[in-house]
């Protein structure tokens, strides 16, 4: 009989418990408005709707799929002022890469994944450029292309805390290790 092989990233794998509905609505909100805080928006700032999006995308993709990502990139839109359909089409086509992945990024363990991802950011951030600058947008800077790599620093954090719900125990008991 073969030996049992540890599970990627060498740790002890934990069962979640499923994601609460409301609990995916209030973390994409406060993902938005997180990002329509006025700090002075850096061309280098992370999207943290984009982010969070991803995140759903490749943990619940029956949940949180395209017209989810349509219509928050419709919103950031709003808010920032610029071409409508600019983040809605870039979050769209994020959401279509995130979930034809998942299967494959949740085998990684978290750093892993953010290597993963890093392609389909940089891909997003080429693209919300590509159509601003085709509406007639002014080239922000090549401090623009950070904002990819912010973001897969930024995915371990936020895969610990958006887990974090699902890893507690249903019922603690000193007995029972699940």
């Amino acid at each position: 009989m073969p030996a049992a092989r540890a599970p990627a990233g060498g740790a002890r794998e934990v069962l979640l418990l499923p994601v609460k509905p409301w609990f995916i609505a209030l973390s994409l909100l406060a993902a938005l408005l997180i990002d329509f805080l006025p700090l002075g928006r850096v061309a280098w700032m992370p999207d943290l709707v984009a982010l969070t999006l991803v995140f759903w995308n490749v943990h619940q993709p029956r949940r949180v799929g395209m017209a989810v990502a349509f219509v928050l990139g419709l919103a950031v839109d709003v808010q920032q002022g610029s071409v409508l359909g600019q983040h809605a089409l870039a979050y769209t086509v994020l959401s279509y890469f995130a979930i034809s992945l998942h299967r494959r990024l949740l085998w990684f363990p978290p750093l892993q994944q953010a290597l993963h991802l890093l392609p389909l950011l940089i891909a997003t951030q080429v693209l919300l450029l590509a159509v601003g600058m085709w509406a007639g947008g002014s080239f922000p800077g090549w401090t623009f292309l950070l904002t990819p790599f912010l973001q897969a620093a930024l995915w371990v954090p936020l895969s610990w805390v958006l887990l974090a719900p699902q890893r507690r125990a249903p019922d603690s008991d000193r007995n029972r290790p699940l």
